[in-house]
């Protein structure tokens, strides 16, 4: 493995340095994006039952805010819910923009690692070519034999490139689709909590299955 590397010459360098940085981001996101963190279960039942029993308080909204980003989202309606339900909506909003913000974190340098990696790579491989028909030409010599071997070489940064791009392009749209649904999610739980809270809708303790 390390004779690959040091044949790939220093463009290697950046390559590495983009895989262990993709590979900290996968990671990362694979952690914070849980479904169960995000969007705990049962939490618009447990929201609406602290505000039937008169416990929603000022600690129970700073609990909330803590507890999730859904939560986050729920405490900024429930904090403006006596201006009435354009106010509430706007501020779920606000709250919902910054928690998208940081739901999403990280994912456009996954992205660009996806789309630099292979260029990386195929930059390698053009300098090692170079480098190949540079030294041939200065002496004289045509020895296929050593040309073919210069030349795969030189493709092993564009091999190196597309082993780092190919799993972080996957990794970074199924990320995307997960901030996706659980935005969706997240925007479900909101609209029913305006509606039970300015007394359009009833809401039933056992059906939120978020």
């Amino acid at each position: 493995m390390w004779e690959l590397v040091k044949s790939g010459g220093w463009i290697m360098l950046p390559i590495i340095l983009c895989s262990i940085a993709a590979l900290g981001i996968i990671a990362e996101r694979l952690w914070t994006l849980r479904p169960s963190r995000v969007t705990p279960p049962n939490l618009l039942g447990q929201v609406w039952k602290w505000i039937k029993e008169k416990k929603l308080n000022t600690q129970k909204l700073k609990e909330l805010r803590a507890n999730s980003p859904l939560g986050e989202v729920l405490a900024a309606g429930l904090a403006n819910s006596k201006h009435g339900r354009e106010i509430m909506k706007e501020c779920i909003e606000e709250a919902a923009a910054r928690v998208i913000h940081d739901l999403e974190r990280y994912l456009n340098a996954l992205g660009t690692i996806a789309g630099i990696a292979p260029l990386l790579g195929l930059l390698g491989t053009v300098l090692g070519m170079i480098d190949i028909f540079s030294s041939f030409m200065g002496s004289g010599m045509g020895n296929a034999a050593s040309l073919a071997g210069g030349i795969a070489k030189a493709l092993i940064t564009t091999a190196a490139g597309l082993i780092v791009a190919i799993p972080a392009l996957f990794f970074h749209r199924y990320l995307q689709r997960r901030v996706d649904e659980l935005v969706v999610g997240m925007e479900q739980q909101a609209i029913r909590l305006v509606e039970v809270v300015q007394g359009d809708r009833d809401v039933d303790l056992g059906e939120d299955k978020a």
